[in-house]
């Protein structure tokens, strides 16, 4: 669970588009394992999704303090719609073939590092955890990233107390940059965050 899903609800995206381009609608990855462009009409399977896993999320996602209504989720998924279509962020669900209409997770990419940058945040249900399923979706949306026009470094932030969330970055070829100060906006974190890079 990256820094930046943490942050990824309720705030506004930047209000500049971060690239002229638009990252694949859909990555299709091994294991029967997919990311989808995130849709208003996710909105209840994104829903159940969260309520399942808030013990699992709440150390790390400032956010998962308290289980959204469906009302709520249905306003983050037509912000996420339109912040895509403003090039801001770009917010996708994965799920599994073999499991038709759930939701295993939630990624984005992020246009909040500067020109040049996008950073990517996910979390991952808690059993499917240790299945490599958060490094394989962050490796497609790295490249998916760095594909875009304008685009020549990907971030990936996380707590440094948050270990399993440094091992994608790490498995990925990403360098840790550096280890900046940071608010302490959930449980478990300590304040220092480690930041991650992948350039182009």
């Amino acid at each position: 669970m990256s820094q930046a899903q943490s942050r990824s609800c309720g705030l506004a995206p930047p209000a500049v588009e971060v690239t002229a381009g638009r990252p694949p609608e859909q990555l299709r990855l091994p294991g029967g394992l997919w990311l989808r462009r995130r849709r208003s009409t996710h909105a209840a399977a994104l829903n159940r999704a969260v309520r399942a896993n808030l013990e699992h999320l709440r150390p790390w996602m400032e956010w998962a303090a308290e289980a959204p209504s469906r009302a709520q989720t249905a306003e983050l998924t037509r912000a996420g719609a339109a912040a895509w279509e403003a090039g801001t962020d770009f917010m996708y669900l994965a799920g599994l073939d073999a499991e038709p209409g759930g939701v295993i997770g939630a990624l984005g990419l992020h246009g909040r590092i500067g020109p040049g940058g996008l950073e990517i945040g996910y979390w991952v249900a808690a059993r499917h955890v240790g299945r490599g399923i958060a490094t394989a979706a962050a490796g497609a949306l790295t490249e998916a990233a760095l594909a875009l026009p304008g685009i020549t470094r990907v971030e990936i932030r996380c707590d440094q107390a948050n270990g399993a969330s440094a091992a994608v970055p790490r498995k990925l070829g990403y360098r840790l940059d550096r280890i900046a100060e940071a608010a302490v906006r959930a449980p478990g974190e300590t304040g220092r965050q480690l930041v991650w890079v992948m350039e182009r």
